[in-house]
């Protein structure tokens, strides 16, 4: 079935579910179709060469963490290790979550004669930073605080890790993290309080981003190498368009899009960004499939199609009172 596929129509409930098209997004955030602009690569190469974290800011929608996942595209390793921030997060969930509750359950079961695992080692979860530091060491020297959950690895590898968001943590915790991150380690007091350290030729490539809702401490800032990802201007949202859409915007379309596009970014609270500019373009060129321009053709597509751009009531107010007049 094509476009649309929901209709005020009254019609008769089809015999078979209504065949819908697959997800858009990871054919948009395939990671070797990142385009970088020339300082995100240098502070990249900064990064790499001092072994420091690299922290980016921007706006949603610029690229921060599909950064990460350019950058182990490129060099050749598996997809980032990721942490996404939240409002609880603490210093350990960076590295490890450890079921207290289970553990205890355990134990009683264990009084009661059930065959259960007592070792503290099962009921510990490695998560992110945690995973890629332990990955960084032979299975050998390791064995021991390797739960018969974690997946099995023959030799040592080396992670990106992407630290999402880190903004959204509590106010302690970047300052919480900073030696860890700085020597890439961490303790596990539930196991006799081990250090477990990254090997020196396998250290984890951090990745950090931030939305810059609150102020990130100067102590921590000083660990990293940090860049600010601009909004791309027009000549570059045209290569980036090229690169993850290829041919399927012609050049007419694309010229009256970006100018609809940078005009409501420049009216509206909430911007629009990169990401949902693709969305609209896929949205008008499978509504329109055999026109070449539908902006021109089809006026109206504009105020139809607004729900990809306009995020917030009186933002679709203000772009549908825009875009009348246009």
């Amino acid at each position: 079935m094509n476009y649309p596929f929901y209709t005020a129509k009254p019609i008769k409930r089809p015999v078979q579910p209504i065949e819908l098209p697959p997800s858009r997004q990871s054919e948009q955030t395939r990671p070797e179709k990142y385009l970088p602009d020339d300082g995100l690569v240098d502070a990249v190469n900064v990064a790499l060469l001092l072994g420091q974290p690299l922290l980016l800011t921007g706006e949603p929608g610029t690229g921060k963490t599909q950064l990460a996942y350019h950058l182990a595209y490129q060099l050749g390793l598996e997809p980032p290790l990721k942490f996404e921030t939240k409002s609880t997060s603490t210093a350990r969930d960076l590295f490890y979550l450890y079921d207290t509750i289970g553990r205890f359950h355990a134990a009683q079961a264990a009084k009661l004669g059930e065959t259960v695992s007592e070792k503290s080692v099962e009921y510990i979860t490695y998560n992110a930073l945690g995973e890629a530091i332990i990955l960084t060491n032979p299975p050998a020297i390791i064995k021991d605080y390797l739960p018969k959950t974690f997946a099995k690895y023959t030799k040592p590898r080396r992670s990106v890790v992407l630290v999402d968001e880190i903004d959204k943590a509590p106010h302690d915790f970047p300052n919480d993290i900073l030696n860890e991150i700085e020597n890439l380690y961490f303790r596990i007091p539930e196991l006799a309080n081990v250090k477990i350290t990254a090997a020196e030729n396998m250290q984890p490539i951090l990745v950090l981003t931030s939305n810059s809702e609150k102020p990130l401490p100067e102590a921590f800032l000083r660990r990293c190498i940090y860049y600010d990802i601009s909004f791309p201007e027009a000549e570059d949202l045209v290569k980036i368009i090229e690169a993850r859409l290829g041919t399927y915007v012609k050049q007419e379309f694309l010229t009256d899009a970006l100018a609809i596009f940078f005009q409501l970014r420049d009216n509206l609270k909430k911007k629009p960004s990169t990401a949902e500019l693709l969305n609209w373009l896929i949205v008008l060129r499978e509504k329109y499939k055999d026109v070449a321009n539908p902006l021109a053709k089809f006026p109206e597509s504009k105020l139809t199609t607004l729900s990809a751009l306009a995020k917030k009531p009186e933002d679709l107010a203000t772009a549908r009172d825009i875009l009348s007049t246009t």
